[in-house]
């Protein structure tokens, strides 16, 4: 391929320079059978995922594993962040057979741990939160087994009562992205508000501080470095156990725009100050998603809570 830049032409408007991912985050197309037969599950099942939705760049490696984040109340939004790809506009109505569907899917795959995220539905007057419940109790009935992690909307202007719903259901792991720094707040997340985001999952702490609470952050979207260390501090003073960190992904032209590729090295950097400050499990890399190896992180930051625990218990004696 030629890299050359285009001599312009007087009079036509300059092409938009095409930025080149780098080699650390270039990934194959999905071709398994894994990956198709995982595929036509969710279709079965009328299940949407986020993996499609928000062309996930881990598609084809957790399709294979037959690991997928399910997207419940639809694939419609009622908002427009500059860097997400879900479809905008007026949701359809929910479906009443969507939790009992999924929890069948997780059965016939044999999950061991599901995610489940959801649209944003500022149109239901609990902003959804009574359908999480209900994927909840269907997962709970109908494959006991599995650990159930949840990633949430911010429920604006209701989240008092969303969040005290959903806790009371009582999933393993309450995730619910930050996403950037706040300077960033106006032009990428302008429906949602920092300091709401951060009270949310402070109030999962204080409601029931057994369940672990989870949030990220993407990189590459213009932050500086003492902005995201100032994150991760706010986010030790919500309490908060898992902290993930991926590359920014500009979708289409018409999204946010990729300021800067984070290395490898600078991403480890990020980990590192991470652990230090308290987190009981990071995932930290260009490819690292909100669900991305869930499962074995979940596995991961149990057993460092179980540990943390008895070398107090220790301490103590």
């Amino acid at each position: 391929m030629n890299d050359i830049a285009p001599i312009p032409v007087p009079g036509q408007p300059a092409k938009p320079e095409r930025v080149r991912k780098p080699d650390w985050i270039r990934v194959k197309a999905p071709t398994s059978p894994g990956y198709h037969e995982t595929r036509k599950l969710m279709r079965e099942k009328g299940l949407a995922t986020v993996c499609e939705e928000a062309a996930c760049p881990n598609i084809g490696e957790c399709w294979t594993k037959k690991h997928a984040t399910v997207m419940i109340l639809g694939d419609v939004c009622t908002r427009a962040c500059a860097f997400c790809n879900v479809k905008t506009g007026m949701p359809r109505k929910v479906d009443v057979n969507e939790p009992q569907n999924l929890a069948d899917a997780a059965a016939e795959m044999g999950l061991e741990h599901i995610v489940i995220t959801s649209v944003d539905r500022d149109d239901l007057p609990d902003g959804g939160a009574s359908q999480f419940v209900k994927v909840i109790e269907a997962l709970r009935r109908t494959t006991p087994g599995t650990t159930i992690e949840i990633l949430t909307p911010d429920f604006r202007n209701k989240h008092e009562r969303a969040v005290a719903m959903i806790v009371k259901a009582r999933p393993d792991v309450y995730n619910h992205n930050l996403e950037t720094v706040p300077r960033l707040y106006p032009t990428i997340r302008p429906g949602a508000r920092y300091y709401a985001s951060l009270r949310l999952l402070e109030s999962v702490k204080k409601l029931d501080p057994s369940i672990f609470t989870k949030s990220g952050i993407m990189l590459g979207l213009g932050e500086e470095r003492l902005e995201v260390h100032q994150v991760m501090d706010d986010m030790r003073s919500a309490d908060i156990d898992f902290l993930t960190m991926g590359q920014y992904l500009q979708p289409t032209p018409k999204h946010a725009k990729v300021m800067e590729f984070v290395t490898p090295a600078a991403f480890n950097a990020y980990a590192a100050i991470a652990r230090a400050k308290g987190f009981l499990q990071v995932a930290s890399s260009p490819l690292t998603r909100s669900s991305y190896h869930a499962g074995k992180d979940f596995a991961e930051m149990r057993a460092a809570r179980e540990a943390k625990l008895a070398k107090a218990a220790a301490a103590k004696a």
